[in-house]
């Protein structure tokens, strides 16, 4: 579930966001949500990696050196 919440930002800082996500073809929230995203994963403090959900691997399938290839 998202939760809504109002962000003051500088009108610069915004119009970049801006521009960036026009760049992205994402909206400026979706923009502002995925620079927060990758800004947790980068501190390594994302909750869906605490649990190893969601990391793009599948835990089912053997790697190179598991299945000799």
């Amino acid at each position: 579930m998202k939760k809504s919440f109002a962000l003051r930002v500088e009108s610069d800082v915004y119009d970049a966001i801006e521009r960036w996500a026009a760049d992205e073809f994402r909206s400026t929230n979706g923009q502002i949500e995925w620079i927060l995203s990758e800004a947790l994963k980068k501190a390594k403090r994302h909750p869906k990696q605490k649990t190893g959900v969601d990391d793009g691997k599948d835990a089912g399938a053997p790697t190179k050196t598991e299945n000799g290839q």
